[in-house]
């Protein structure tokens, strides 16, 4: 039973009559006849009885009238709150932020998303990389921000691509030196404070390490950047961070250098399900974070 039926049959009714009711719906006399024909046959019954230019329901006529109208209502009631999803007027976004910048980088957008969109509820996880990619995969979260590149099973949409500091305590020869720049090499003999398993930043850490032929010798691990910088700070080793995190802050008991490696560099991106689709509040944060990452590059 197609709506378009219902609607020519309602229409019919209401007008009193075939050739003004397809008026009604753009449509002609004789295509509005053979819908409301169409009805009678799927129904077995008579609905509506002609009288001179006239029509009358019949009693079954009558009862799907009720339900046509009540079917009808629904379906209009349905496209306006997909409308209301449409011009984000509600619905939900469900992202993954990291621990790592997350604060720097993403607290601003969401105040201008929050003045935009204030009917938007914002669901909001904070997780390691490896935890935000299982969580995209099960459909717990529609995007995630994580280090790229990313596999085949997403798409991925830049942020900013950062380079590393490094961390050092102010003991340190290289912090002694007073060096503003260093090679990862340099820091082999150095302990070093990482990141949890399950951090994509930390796996960036050690492979461009072992690229370059040692491990890191591991200190400490923790999920919290400033444990991390106050762990440098007492001295139990050195530390990697964006440049992005460490610039907003002063350490009197650190030396930051920047780490002079092409591929040793923070590339944070929105990321999706590869052919999901997005809901409008999703598509909405997209469009904001790539405004945000143009301005970024032009800085």
């Amino acid at each position: 039973m197609e709506l378009r039926v219902l609607r020519a049959f309602v229409e019919v009714v209401r007008q009193g009559g075939f050739t003004a009711a397809g008026k009604v719906i753009f449509s002609t006399q004789s295509t509005v006849t053979k819908a409301v024909k169409q009805l009678e046959e799927e129904t077995g019954m008579q609905l509506i009885l002609r009288i001179g230019h006239t029509v009358r329901l019949t009693e079954a006529g009558e009862v799907v009238y009720q339900r046509a109208l009540a079917i009808l209502g629904e379906r209009d009631l349905m496209l306006s709150e997909l409308a209301e999803f449409k011009g984000l007027r509600r619905g939900t976004l469900k992202i993954g932020l990291p621990t790592v910048g997350s604060s720097i980088l993403f607290a601003p957008l969401f105040a201008e998303f929050r003045r935009d969109h204030p009917n938007i509820d914002i669901v909001l996880q904070e997780h390691g990389g490896d935890e935000l990619r299982e969580m995209l995969l099960t459909r717990e979260i529609d995007l995630a921000a994580f280090l790229l590149p990313v596999e085949e099973t997403f798409e991925s949409q830049t942020v900013c691509n950062e380079p590393m500091m490094a961390l050092l305590p102010h003991d340190h020869p290289l912090a002694v030196a007073g060096r503003p720049s260093i090679r990862l090499k340099e820091l082999a003999d150095s302990p070093m404070i990482l990141f949890q398993n399950g951090f994509s930043l930390n796996q960036v850490i050690e492979d461009a390490c072992r690229k370059r032929g040692f491990a890191p010798r591991e200190a400490a691990r923790s999920t919290q950047p400033d444990f991390i910088v106050a762990l440098v700070a007492a001295g139990l080793g050195v530390a990697m961070l964006p440049r992005i995190v460490v610039n907003r802050s002063v350490y009197p008991a650190i030396h930051l250098a920047l780490i002079d490696e092409t591929d040793l560099r923070w590339r944070l991106g929105m990321v999706w399900r590869k052919g999901a689709d997005l809901p409008y509040s999703a598509a909405a944060w997209l469009r904001l974070t790539e405004k945000f990452a143009r301005k970024y590059a032009e800085e």
